[in-house]
């Protein structure tokens, strides 16, 4: 008990430092000797606990201070020319000429921003950012034959608690004029639980998942709003991985940031390449080590059947339960800790250190049993377990 007060308090007293002396607050930094004594206090509460910290407050995905974003006197003048656009609109086109698209890139400029039009002969790829939807639409129309049109308008779905930059509102950059400085991580969180985890590790969260994926625009709002001049997107499900690579690709484009992804498939790729992140690297080799620990994180999960269908595992019928091993439908059963218990042991076939269980919305100590087997049966295997409250997905696993 005492070194878990004791290592909770060092982190908020951490976070005090550059209020105490103006050359950290200077350098958007806290205290070097201050994070050395956090790290002892977090270590000792480990080996004490046997919980593991996947970082503290403040070796946070960054080591920026978190300050509000000043405003300008014409922030909320719409007249001021300065007002984020309203909506996102993306579509496939199908030309009817090389110099269709041209025009489409010219008329599209005129009316919006952050734009991206990408592809090749008779496939294209577009994305802008808009006031006037329909106009955008309809500029594509005359171009050749859109289809898969997506419009999304902005709101407030980035969480504007993360790392301490969503103090901005909605559609502003979250920076004013300050200039970009220090490294951030944007994090897709398909649950409450995992955005508190990905947030108290320093990642700015943006909820998403099966069924509410976010949007390029949500990516790019959250690049920007970190303020950093390094960011590092981790997409966390396979479907918004080309979308975090469009964010990544106009946010260098729009301004003074390098963006990376990691493509991470899976939110428990996502928790094992932040549980790597430092800051202390250069930006390239930090890039390349979170990569490689989400490559090497084999992960799985159990959810249930909301239909029938045919699975690699056999035919299913609505509420049986399902395993997932690699992104793949592997076990078919009725009971989740049994499904739970043969997902695990595949994903445990090759070996592994450490068992991470993630407990979905409504799946009561599902986790926590999971936990108690792992335990017994592989006692030399490390596990620890989170309240993440993702829908849909009983138990999210990952073994590293």
């Amino acid at each position: 008990d005492v070194y878990v007060a004791a290592a909770a308090a060092a982190r908020d007293a951490l976070l005090l430092t550059p209020q105490q002396l103006p050359a950290l607050a200077a350098a958007g930094v806290v205290d070097a000797g201050g994070r050395g004594l956090s790290v002892i206090l977090d270590a000792a509460e480990t080996a004490l606990t046997g919980r593991r910290r996947l970082s503290g407050p403040v070796r946070l995905g960054h080591h920026q201070i978190p300050l509000p974003a000043p405003e300008t006197e014409d922030d909320d003048d719409p007249a001021s020319g300065t007002a984020t656009p309203a909506y996102e609109v993306m579509y496939l086109l199908e030309p009817t000429s090389a110099d269709a698209v041209v025009e489409l890139r010219t008329r599209l400029a005129e009316i919006g921003d952050s734009l991206v039009v990408v592809g090749s002969d008779d496939l294209w790829s577009i994305h802008v950012h808009v006031d006037d939807a329909g106009a955008a639409v309809e500029a594509g129309i005359a171009a050749g034959r859109p289809h898969q049109v997506r419009i999304t308008h902005f709101d407030d779905s980035v969480h504007g608690h993360g790392g301490g930059h969503g103090h901005g509102r909605p559609g502003s950059h979250g920076v004013g004029t300050t200039r970009r400085t220090g490294r951030a991580v944007v994090a897709v969180s398909a649950g409450p639980g995992l955005a508190a985890l990905f947030e108290d590790a320093g990642a700015l969260a943006v909820l998403g998942g099966p069924g509410e994926r976010p949007s390029a625009g949500m990516l790019l709002e959250a690049v920007r709003r970190t303020g950093a001049a390094e960011v590092v997107i981790l997409p966390n499900d396979h479907d918004s991985l080309r979308t975090a690579e469009i964010a990544a690709r106009t946010a260098e484009e729009d301004g003074d940031v390098e963006v990376a992804v990691v493509p991470s498939r899976a939110q428990v790729q996502g928790l094992a390449a932040l549980a790597v992140h430092e800051p202390g690297r250069s930006f390239g080799p930090d890039v390349l080590e979170m990569t490689a620990a989400a490559r090497h994180c084999r992960h799985g999960a159990v959810t249930e059947a909301s239909k029938r269908a045919i699975t690699s595992a056999g035919p299913c019928e609505p509420g049986d339960v399902l395993g997932v091993v690699m992104g793949d439908f592997a076990v078919v059963g009725q009971d989740r800790l049994g499904v739970a218990v043969e997902v695990l042991t595949r994903l445990l076939a090759v070996g592994g250190e450490l068992v991470t269980i993630v407990g979905g919305e409504g799946s009561g100590d599902l986790a926590a049993r999971l936990a108690a087997h792992v335990e017994e049966v592989h006692p030399g295997v490390d596990v620890v377990t989170y309240d993440g409250g993702q829908p849909r997905y009983s138990l999210l696993l990952s073994v590293e």
